[in-house]
């Protein structure tokens, strides 16, 4: 269960984007309705002043400080939300929306306590066939786990926006090699209507190079995506160059890079 602390920050917990300099803020309520309404975020008449920002294990009160545009037209918009002891962090309107549905849950969440439930501790020692019994009542009990649907990909070269994640290393099974690679996540398809991808990587090569790229930065750029699990590195000493999530799109031919 999550725990609803909307006072307290713990940057433990929570890893900030903060807006790299000025920007937009509302200039009255009206433009503020206005605003959220275009963002889907508000769907009655009765506009929301504060949404739910959720993490792994928690969930905190937000208010939404201003917006930052971007894009060629500047069509495209990036939230500033205010967390209640002034920490500000950068967040795409379709991601907060999500984090407002009751059935969010984040990456790596999990719920160990159907096997308690389901099965009480005896101090009698079970035998094979009881040990049998109580398993198959657990997968029983167990809720199955529904497959998320299969996002329709675009074919074509697309305009993305995303945030570096990590720096990692994949096996290459024709070299024989490690090659570096960029794990991105927070990636979003800017088309219509957007689509929202939590982690995406892309070869670290000597077009990513040239720009310099460090942990946290917000980019946005044109390239490819498609269906591509990264294999994790073999035989690498330094954990930090190994993924700790599991990514399963890969992005391609990135150009026109502006970081943010």
């Amino acid at each position: 269960m999550s725990n609803t602390l909307p006072h307290i920050e713990n940057s433990s917990l929570t890893v900030y984007y903060p807006p790299a300099g000025d920007y937009i803020r509302f200039e009255d309520d009206t433009h503020y309705e206005k605003m959220v309404r275009e963002w889907a975020l508000s769907t009655t008449k009765e506009t929301k002043k504060t949404f739910w920002y959720k993490g792994k294990s928690y969930q905190r009160e937000v208010t939404i400080a201003g917006y930052e545009s971007f894009g060629l037209t500047a069509e495209f918009h990036t939230l500033v939300i205010e967390f209640q002891d002034g920490n500000l962090s950068c967040i795409f309107p379709a991601r907060l929306k999500e984090m407002q549905q009751a059935s969010f849950v984040r990456a790596n969440d999990t719920n160990s306590e159907v096997e308690t439930s389901a099965a009480p501790k005896s101090s009698t020692p079970k035998t094979k066939k009881e040990k049998s019994s109580s398993e198959a009542a657990i997968k029983k009990a167990a809720p199955k786990k529904e497959k998320p649907a299969k996002i329709d990909l675009p074919e074509e070269k697309v305009h993305f926006t995303a945030h570096v994640k990590q720096f990692a290393l994949t096996y290459n099974h024709f070299n024989e090699e490690n090659d570096e690679v960029v794990i991105f996540e927070n990636v979003t398809i800017h088309q219509e209507p957007p689509i929202n991808v939590d982690y995406a990587w892309a070869s670290h090569s000597k077009t990513l190079k040239k720009h310099e790229l460090s942990i946290g930065q917000h980019l946005e750029f044109d390239g490819k995506i498609a269906y591509r699990k990264l294999p994790k590195g073999k035989d690498v000493e330094d954990e930090s160059l190994i993924s700790d999530v599991t990514v399963g799109y890969k992005l391609n031919n990135p150009s026109k890079i502006t970081k943010m």
